[in-house]
């Protein structure tokens, strides 16, 4: 990988430590082309976090489209834009993911206020760059849980360095209103408001990055759909959430050296008054390049109430210093008749309720599955 597309991707993945002149401009693109197909479920059963992986081999899961722009309005105030094509479960849709002003304070601190990515996992900031990680699609059993993306507020980043690397501090706090939230097969509203988020990262010489993170959110929706129940048709709520107060913690470490790799990360999440247990997930990820080649394999595991696991073994191949082609095969399956990130409808899903607390409808099963994946990851 070449020192421009080394620092091209740094570009992406931390705008904030790029601060431009006036009248300064950068432009970049970054892009996935994937197919992705399950097999092993013979009932049309879909898997993922908008339902997108099936039974034929489909793009929406994978494939995506993007652009960044960067401008320096004065030598320490910068606007930035980040838009994507992707798919909402089966609609391509345009998307603004960042618009925000920056201002560089010093030579240490960002202030940035605007539409910004929501600080969650350790890879939120390169979400959709999938160049920056070495995944065709994210590990689902963490990456499926906060379905938010972006917020509009604001955010300070502080960057302090050290004699044996540096700390970055980020703080960040707004609402998100009206975003897309897939649940039984369907998408609803949903409200995040009073988002607050907190993170450190420690990047040590020779030794990798661990980032330790917090986000909390007052949470608005109601999940409802139409079934039929042995007392005629009904519509009840699946999920109603009023206010009530979701925490999410999560300790993330990666390292690199150019031969070895690896990138861990360790998850909880907390809804307040939901009558729910917390949910916990993680994924352990080890590779080795072997000239242009890079084989990896992780173990991923999501507990809520059930559990699924996986392993995800995948090889890459830098065909150019811009262009990784990457191919994945995932075993997942879960068990304690828990859907894990398989996609239940609304019927399936009362019928096992109704089985749970009456012993009418259809007992909750578990789900297993193999999961192919090919594609190509690129910036310029």
């Amino acid at each position: 990988m070449t020192i421009r597309t080394i620092a091209l991707a740094m570009t992406l993945a931390s705008a904030p430590a790029f601060a431009l002149e006036q009248g300064e401009y950068r432009f970049n693109g970054f892009g996935t082309a994937g197919i992705t197909h399950l097999g092993g479920e013979d009932d049309g059963r879909s898997y993922g976090v908008n339902g997108q992986t099936t039974d034929s081999w489909r793009g929406e899961q994978l494939s995506k489209l993007g652009g960044q722009f960067q401008y320096g309005l004065t030598d320490t105030l910068g606007v930035t834009a980040q838009a994507t094509a992707k798919a909402a479960q089966d609609t391509w849709e345009p998307n603004l993911e960042w618009l925000y002003l920056s201002w560089q304070a010093n030579d240490n601190l960002m202030v940035r206020g605007g539409r910004l990515r929501t600080p969650v996992y350790m890879y939120s900031e390169t979400l959709d760059v999938g160049f920056t990680y070495p995944w065709l699609r994210l590990p689902d059993e963490v990456y499926s849980q906060v379905q938010l993306s972006n917020y509009e507020g604001f955010d300070a980043v502080y960057t302090l360095p050290l004699a044996f690397g540096s700390a970055t501090f980020q703080v960040a706090g707004g609402q998100a209103e009206n975003r897309d939230y897939f649940a039984i097969d369907a998408m609803h509203d949903i409200d995040y408001k009073k988002i607050f988020a907190s993170n450190v990262s420690l990047a040590i010489n020779d030794f990798g990055t661990l980032r330790v993170g917090y986000v909390e959110a007052d949470l608005e929706i109601d999940v409802e759909a139409n079934v039929s129940s042995p007392f005629g048709p009904l519509r009840p709520s699946f999920n109603a959430l009023d206010g009530n107060k979701g925490k999410f913690t999560s300790i993330g470490y990666q390292y690199d050296n150019g031969t070895w790799l690896t990138a861990n990360e360790w998850t909880r999440r907390v809804i307040e008054r939901d009558n729910a247990e917390s949910v916990e997930a993680f994924y352990l990820m080890g590779g080795r390049r072997f000239g242009d080649f890079l084989a990896h394999v992780t173990y991923a595991q999501l507990d809520d109430g059930g559990r699924q696991n996986s392993w995800t073994y995948g090889l890459n191949y830098n065909v150019l210093a811009n262009v990784i082609i990457k191919g994945e095969y995932k075993r997942v399956d879960t068990r304690g008749g828990y859907d894990g990130v398989f996609v239940r409808g609304a019927q399936e899903s009362f019928d096992n309720a109704l089985n749970a607390t009456t012993g009418f409808g259809v007992p909750a099963r578990n789900f297993d599955g193999d999961i192919i994946s090919v594609g190509v990851d690129f910036v310029f």
